[in-house]
């Protein structure tokens, strides 16, 4: 008997048990999700993932505006002011030196394009304004210096074609996306060479179909070492 009423006891100390702890879990489960936010100044992001979407907003902007056939850059003019593929442009115009930091002169131009009459051209449009210390990288074609002219071959422009694994796949990325994240600001506007200027760009996340070609780059990074 008294086997029995323990047995007893111990299943309704269980079912009292289950009771409380289904009880507690429903009504847990009926609180609305939430996630404290911390305030922080800065934004975890993916080191190749950054300035993606910096010109997005412009995308629109892009696929409406008019060729201006007779101001076209072509890719010889992108590759003439490089000395080879993956290197920051040099700087075709003069510059004023009490001015060199980006936010002063070259962002003014840069930053958002735009015709230049004194230059008679659309202004190109840099993939990193963060980057406000601009002559760090570009210099100018022409300056003051103890250096003689060498013999230094420039290399040439490469062919644009199809590099696409299938006949309807879209075309791989050749180049390096280091600092040249934000994909607009060189294959879309007026501004952009017309070879590379892209047909959509109203399709900003370009990177969901476009991929790094890496057997390119260790091409190029090959042709480079040989120079």
């Amino acid at each position: 008997m008294r086997k029995r009423l323990g047995i007893i006891s111990l299943f309704v100390m269980l079912f009292i048990a289950f009771i409380v702890v289904w009880n507690y879990s429903y009504y847990q489960g009926q609180e609305k999700a939430y996630i404290p936010i911390k305030e922080s100044k800065s934004v975890p992001v993916i080191p190749s993932e950054a300035g993606v979407f910096k010109r997005s907003e412009h995308a629109l902007d892009y696929s409406e505006m008019p060729v201006d056939a007779k101001y076209q850059r072509t890719l010889e003019m992108y590759y003439d002011n490089r000395a080879y593929h993956g290197a920051p442009p040099s700087i075709p115009h003069p510059t004023d030196e009490n001015q060199n930091i980006g936010g002063n002169s070259c962002l003014k131009c840069h930053e958002n394009g735009g015709f230049v009459s004194k230059f008679n051209a659309y202004t190109p449009v840099t993939p990193h304004p963060e980057l406000v210390n601009c002559k760090q990288c570009h210099v100018a074609q022409k300056s003051k210096t103890l250096f003689k002219n060498g013999n230094f071959a420039k290399v040439h422009a490469p062919k644009v074609g199809n590099n696409n694994a299938l006949i309807t796949s879209p075309p791989a990325i050749p180049h390096q996306i280091q600092l040249r994240e934000n994909c607009l600001a060189c294959h879309a506007g007026p501004s952009a060479p017309k070879e590379i200027r892209v047909s959509h760009p109203e399709r900003v996340n370009c990177r969901q179909c476009h991929v790094p070609n890496n057997k390119e780059l260790t091409a190029v990074k090959a042709f480079i070492r040989k120079q």
